[in-house]
């Protein structure tokens, strides 16, 4: 008769072997268990302080590039009157040539013409074709009916695309035509009847001198007078008078100076200094911590042995001595009063970092935050970001340590996995094991109980 295994256990024998084997498996295998999850906790937690001290470093050079480009933090032109003047920097450059004097003898005009009014915007414009002219540049106007209103004629200028808006206005005494073109003396225009042109569409003609319409103004160029020499420009935006400034001229003022000058971000660009130095500071005394060496596993830094981590605690070591300018009197971090201390913590010299603000704050802003980075000129941001891209390529020292943390969870896992496995096996041959046994004491106590009835039989028998 087969044994049901799971019901014998325990019965007949008088022994719990279902504990039995329970015990007998958790005291071959938890302590091994143990050890390896020992390891897998440990090794979690080296995986997330090393994302941590990555996402740390990207975040303080992602925040310091995207601080440095606020205006606040460049050497800004300005005006000190901009109602006459106005300046702004033109971004590829540093501004030369400032302070300088600015006088504005005259604006740059757009042409205007106006026709003499109809009753309304549908009335007939007439038929036929004009020509408009703009500088060297003719522009066929066609209309034919019934699409020659005056609304059409001034729809078919504006579709020609030819640098003259035509709008029409009206009021009490009717609808007009207005005409205005692009500003400066090459943007006269000229509006000539062609010679199927009717005598209604020849209402809106202008040769030069006479026509049909009326000038309502000139075209003029800008003139303005910079630190005595005269200049001529067809725009009231001027380009190309100081290198990298844009000069809006807001008002002709004859006999009226207004110096353009480079306003130096002096208190941003120390604040900024301070910040760097704090945000460094938590930076690197998060990564002293997380490395620290310790003198047993319990006070020792989880990534205390990882080197990848300290590559990019050396190299960001190196950021105060890094040449952020190859040129001007300030070059390094350390020039402008920062050092570093033993612990690889910052400190600042605000003395020193005042009094070079006060010599030369251009050349520190030039050095902190060129207006053109490259190589040579890398300024702060860009130092930072040269060492965060270096820790965190593909093949830099934190993807390094990284790979060899995943390589050690994957085997970690397999080990769990097999001792798994093998506290099930060994745990089946147990229960195997002792099934048997209760099968054979449940015969022999059988065997026993029979012979016992027996005995008796027989002792019953001689009585």
């Amino acid at each position: 008769m087969a044994i049901d295994i799971a019901s014998a256990l325990g019965i007949g024998s008088g022994l719990n072997t279902t504990q039995l084997v329970s015990d007998l498996v958790n005291a071959t295998f938890l302590p091994k268990e143990s050890v390896v999850n020992d390891r897998v906790s440990t090794n979690n937690a080296r995986i997330s302080a090393l994302a941590s001290a990555k996402s740390s470093l990207t975040t303080f050079s992602t925040a310091l590039t995207e601080l440095l480009q606020s205006s606040a933090y460049n050497g800004q032109p300005v005006s000190n009157d901009p109602s006459i003047a106005s300046v702004s920097l033109i971004a590829g450059g540093v501004p030369k040539g400032l302070p300088a004097q600015i006088e504005v003898l005259q604006l740059a005009r757009s042409q205007v013409l106006q026709s003499a009014p109809l009753g309304a915007a549908t009335d007939v414009a007439g038929t036929g074709s004009l020509t408009l002219t703009v500088g060297t540049t003719s522009t066929t106007i066609t209309l034919d009916a019934p699409a020659n209103t005056l609304t059409d004629l001034a729809s078919a200028i504006n579709v020609a695309n030819a640098g003259v808006t035509a709008s029409i206005v009206t009021d009490q005494s009717g609808a007009r035509l207005v005409l205005k073109g692009e500003t400066g003396v090459d943007k006269a225009f000229t509006l000539t009847a062609d010679a199927g042109a009717d005598a209604d569409l020849q209402r809106f003609t202008w040769d030069g001198a006479a026509g049909g319409m009326a000038i309502s103004q000139s075209a003029q160029n800008a003139l303005i007078r910079i630190d005595n020499v005269d200049m001529e420009y067809a725009s009231n935006e001027v380009t190309g008078a100081i290198p990298f400034v844009r000069i809006d001229l807001n008002k002709a003022a004859p006999g009226t100076t207004v110096t353009l000058a480079t306003d130096q971000p002096t208190t941003s660009m120390s604040d900024l200094v301070k910040e760097f130095v704090s945000a460094y500071n938590d930076l690197k005394r998060a990564l002293n911590s997380a490395t620290a060496a310790g003198s047993g596993s319990d006070t020792a830094g989880l990534l205390s042995s990882d080197s990848g981590v300290r590559d990019m605690s050396r190299r960001l070591a190196g950021l105060v001595s890094t040449q952020l300018s190859a040129t001007g009197p300030y070059r390094t971090l350390a020039d402008i009063g920062v050092r570093t201390e033993r612990d690889g913590t910052l400190s600042l010299d605000t003395n020193r970092l005042n009094a070079v603000l006060a010599a030369d704050p251009e050349a520190v802003t030039q050095m902190l935050n060129p207006a053109v980075k490259d190589a040579d000129h890398p300024g702060v941001a860009g130092a930072l970001k040269s060492v965060t891209d270096y820790v965190n390529g593909i093949d830099g020292p934190l993807a390094a340590s990284q790979a060899s943390y995943e390589k050690m969870r994957d085997s970690l896992a397999k080990q769990l996995d097999k001792l798994d496995q093998q506290r099930t096996d060994y745990s089946a041959q147990l229960t195997k094991t002792y099934s048997t046994m209760q099968a054979k004491l449940t015969a022999f106590k059988a065997t026993q109980s029979y012979l016992e009835q027996q005995i008796k039989v027989w002792n019953g028998s001689k009585d």
